[in-house]
């Protein structure tokens, strides 16, 4: 009974607030189902033909699918980090590496994009990471020589590189620890996992999105990096030998500009 409505009568407001709760939780739960009939869908679709297919064939217009594209980068994004934020296993996969002797990072295909921002990243802060490229270091000479102090770095995606797994399953079996950023929990390299890092990478387009790997990967490097004691002092060190080295363009390099060149048609002061 209500305090203050007499004999338990609902007063004006009561009903309006039961219906906003029932709408509030209906509204949720069809949200909550939806997302979870999209995600279903969406694994259904496990090759780039069959998502041309359901997602591209008959589009109206170039307009209508930027649009949608768009919205959906959106909604998989603020899913994935909203995702990272409640699991924790961002925070887990950083202590692992940062903690670590020595870092492989390891990605097969398109992966190896993925693995390749992760060691450029990490190796500017951080000392003993190597990119697993099997050109200039391979995984076999990898695997030979394995300690227990050494982590795996090791990104796939459906469909899964055969390569990459086996040789994940290797580098735990010699006793070294994996870190998996994969597109589900369920995926071949959670099973050899000490932390499974899980990105959806739900897009309207035929390729499965890369933006919220991309957006995992910065993550994963700025946690790491954040939590090394000589993160700082590498990276001054790199900014001092940059600059000796001459690596990068600076105010002197600028091109000098003629009549007409960036519409302005007016030369920069000094130029003869």
């Amino acid at each position: 009974m209500s305090a203050g409505t007499p004999g338990g009568a609902r007063g004006p407001g009561a009903t309006t607030d039961a219906g906003s709760d029932a709408g509030s939780d209906a509204g949720s739960d069809a949200g909550s189902d939806a997302g979870s009939d999209a995600a279903s869908d969406d694994r259904l679709l496990d090759s780039p033909s069959a998502r041309f297919g359901a997602r591209l064939q008959g589009t109206a217009s170039a307009v209508a699918l930027q649009a949608r594209l768009v919205e959906q980068e959106r909604r998989t994004l603020g899913a994935v980090l909203d995702e990272h934020v409640a699991s924790g296993a961002l925070l887990r996969a950083a202590a692992l590496t940062v903690a670590a002797r020595r870092r492989f990072v390891l990605g097969s295909g398109k992966s190896f994009a993925y693995a390749t921002l992760l060691a450029t990243d990490l190796s500017a802060a951080l000392s003993n990471v190597t990119l697993v490229d099997d050109t200039i270091v391979g995984a076999l000479d990898v695997l030979t020589e394995v300690r227990d102090t050494d982590v795996l770095v090791a990104f796939s995606f459906r469909r899964y590189r055969r390569t990459t797994v086996a040789v994940a399953e290797q580098f735990v079996a010699a006793g070294g620890t994996l870190v998996a950023v994969t597109d589900d929990a369920r995926a071949p390299l959670a099973a050899h996992a000490a932390v499974t890092v899980v990105v959806r990478t739900g897009s309207a387009s035929y390729a499965d999105s890369p933006t919220a790997v991309a957006a995992t990967t910065h993550l994963l490097s700025a946690l790491t990096t954040a939590s090394s004691k000589g993160a700082r002092r590498r990276l001054a060190h790199r900014d001092r030998l940059s600059v000796d080295l001459g690596l990068h363009l600076d105010a002197s390099d600028a091109p000098r500009r003629g009549p007409g060149v960036g519409g302005s048609g007016h030369r920069a002061e000094g130029t003869p």
